[in-house]
């Protein structure tokens, strides 16, 4: 028998934005309902150009912090709240969801709630594999300072996974693949902890 010889992985392509998006897949309710905010923002290479054929999915809890088990995310029906999305960034490299601002999932350790995050993952063209990262809302600093994933990390890095809050109460999010600026992404492959490893 023969030994098989593995190919070598590809640093161009695959190219998702042709092959992934499907109907209404960034709306995680219909634009307009009780609640629904705004969730954009774009997505820029380490020299600060922007990336034209990404993706992005998120999943996120509801609005009181309950994670939702109901099914119908490949087919919307502009009534269910899944919790999870999908947005190609097209040729500007900007993404856009209709979602609401979750809530926290456990109670923190103030007995005040934890920090209320969105979970991200970004398949972008050169990457071998996806890469995972969180935003999470500017509001509730004590929340945020207690959070164990944000304290883990140096001061200077936080910024890069707290969106802003923008004047009609969406929120903005930028997301830096290299560079000086780099959004923190999660290594959750071998990790002992509750949030994963960082890098």
């Amino acid at each position: 028998m023969s030994k098989l010889t593995p190919t070598p992985g590809q640093t161009v392509g695959p190219f998702y934005g042709y092959a992934l998006p499907f109907t209404k897949d960034n709306e995680l309710l219909a634009p307009g309902s009780p609640g629904s905010i705004r969730l954009q923002g774009t997505v820029y290479d380490g020299a600060g150009h922007t990336i034209p054929d990404a993706i992005l999915e998120i999943w996120q809890p509801d609005a009181e912090g309950n994670v939702v088990q109901h099914t119908g995310s490949l087919v919307r029906d502009g009534y269910t709240f899944t919790g999870w999305g999908r947005s190609a960034v097209g040729n500007t490299g900007i993404f856009t969801f209709t979602t609401v601002n979750p809530g926290p999932t456990s109670e923190g350790p103030t007995g005040k709630g934890s920090a209320p995050f969105i979970s991200v993952a970004v398949f972008a063209r050169g990457l071998m594999n996806r890469l995972f990262t969180r935003i999470y809302l500017p509001e509730n600093e004590e929340a945020l300072a207690n959070d164990p994933l944000l304290s883990s990390l140096p001061e200077e890095r936080r910024k890069t996974v707290i969106a802003r809050r923008d004047p009609d109460g969406g929120l903005t999010w930028d997301l830096r693949l290299q560079g000086p600026d780099e959004t923190v992404f999660l290594d959750f492959q071998g990790s002992s902890t509750e949030t994963g490893a960082y890098r």
